[in-house]
């Protein structure tokens, strides 16, 4: 770990969860979860994963970096569609394998990779006792962009 930004992680349970060192605790991956919300609104805009160093790039730039798990390498949010996250506040919960983001959003505010706001731009309807199937309901009126224009391959 960077002992720079991280401390060694504790042996006592009470200083890890009450404790001031940030010791974070990455799952067997090297990861753990990261959420970003809007600073201004609460909203939530998306989850996604960190490995060390997307947290370390995170804390000294301000600005989110996150690990992407599909294509195993790290990410710069926004790097492509100039829609990054400016870090406003960081924190993370009390056993330290999640971190929490409150970010203010660059670029057309888009945070989702299909163009919307948030990535949770639908709602689950479940009906009761499950009578019938259960459908998404889209919250946002259309995206922000569109990401066959923002995501073109490159060949």
């Amino acid at each position: 770990m960077n002992k720079k930004l991280f401390a060694s992680p504790s042996q006592d349970k009470r200083i890890l969860e009450t404790g001031a060192a940030f010791t974070p605790r990455f799952d067997d991956k090297g990861l753990l979860p990261a959420i970003a919300t809007d600073a201004q609104t609460g909203d939530v805009l998306m989850m996604a994963w960190m490995n060390e160093q997307a947290l370390a790039l995170s804390i000294e730039t301000g600005i989110a970096h996150y690990w992407s798990r599909s294509r195993n390498q790290l990410w710069k949010k926004g790097e492509t569609s100039g829609n990054t996250q400016k870090i406003i506040e960081m924190r993370t919960d009390c056993d330290q394998d999640v971190i929490w983001m409150k970010v203010e959003p660059q670029g057309i505010g888009a945070a989702c990779h299909v163009g919307y706001k948030s990535c949770f731009f639908r709602v689950l309807s479940t009906p009761p006792l499950a009578t019938s199937q259960t459908e998404l309901q889209i919250t946002e009126t259309a995206p922000l962009f569109d990401p066959d224009q923002v995501y073109k391959k490159k060949g």
